[in-house]
C-alpha cells in the first residue's frame, strides 16, 4: 500500500513510520518542514494538515493516511491547533478523493464510568487537559461528522511512554481500557503495531476504537 503519514516526525509518528516501512509498504512522511527525519530511511514532503489544498496535493493517489499530528509547536491554543488540522486533513482528502484515514487519537475522552470521561475525573494530570480536550473535539466535531470517509480514530491507553515492542495489545471501544491492576498502558512500539494492523485490516470504519496492554 501507498501509505502517507502525516505528524511523522514526532516520536509516535516516527515508530508508525518505521512500523509501515517493516511490513514493506510504501510511505511518505509529511511534515511541516519537510526536513528529513532522524534515523528513518523515508521519502519526506512538506505538507500541512491544517491547510486543506496542501492535504489535497500531497494526498492525491495514495491508499491511506495516517496522522500522528499533535499540537502544532508555539502554539498557545492545543484547541485551535489540533481541531484545524483535523477539518485541514478531512477536507483535504474530500478534495484528493482519498478515503481512508486512520487518526492517532487521545485517550482523555475515553469513559471511565458511564458518561464520566477520564478527562473530567479529579486525578487527571492538569498540564495534559488542553490537548485532550482538543483530541476530545476533533473526534466529536469533525471526524464523527466526516461520514463520506473511512476514517478510523484509535486512543492509546492513559499512559504511552517508550518500552518494549511486544507485539501484543487489546482492543476496545469508548471506553478505558485497564488491566487486573487498573493501570492503562501500552508502549509507542505496541501502539505503532496497532496503527499498522488497522491500516492493513481496513477494519473499524468510521468509529474510534482504544487499544492498551
Amino acid at each position: 500500500m501507498k501509505i502517507l503519514v502525516f505528524g511523522a516526525a514526532g516520536a509516535i509518528g516516527q515508530e508508525i513510520t518505521a512500523e509501515l516501512l517493516r511490513r514493506g509498504h510504501s510511505v511518505v512522511a509529511v511534515t511541516r518542514t519537510g526536513a528529513p527525519v532522524e534515523g528513518q530511511d523515508v521519502q519526506v514532503i512538506q505538507g500541512d494538515a491544517a491547510d486543506s489544498a496542501s492535504v489535497a496535493t500531497v494526498a492525491q493517489g495514495v491508499d491511506a493516511v495516517v496522522s500522528a499530528v499533535g499540537p502544532r509547536r508555539g502554539s498557545e491554543d492545543d484547541e485551535e491547533s489540533l481541531v484545524g488540522a483535523a477539518r485541514g486533513l478531512v477536507d483535504g482528502l474530500r478534495m484528493a478523493g482519498t478515503r481512508r484515514l486512520i487518526v492517532v487519537g487521545g485517550a482523555g475522552s475515553l469513559e471511565v464510568a458511564p458518561g464520566l470521561r477520564l478527562v473530567d475525573t479529579p486525578d487527571f494530570h492538569a498540564a495534559w487537559k488542553p490537548t485532550a480536550l482538543a483530541h476530545a473535539r476533533a473526534l466529536d466535531e469533525v471526524y464523527r461528522a466526516a461520514d463520506d470517509l473511512d476514517w478510523t480514530y484509535v486512543s492509546p491507553a492513559a499512559l504511552i511512554e517508550p518500552g518494549e515492542r511486544t507485539g501484543s495489545y487489546r482492543t476496545g471501544g469508548d471506553q478505558l481500557l485497564t488491566d487486573e491492576a487498573g493501570n492503562s498502558r501500552i508502549t509507542i512500539g505496541d501502539y505503532a503495531i496497532a496503527i499498522a494492523d488497522v491500516v492493513e485490516s481496513g477494519d473499524a470504519v468510521r468509529r474510534r476504537i482504544s487499544v492498551a496492554h
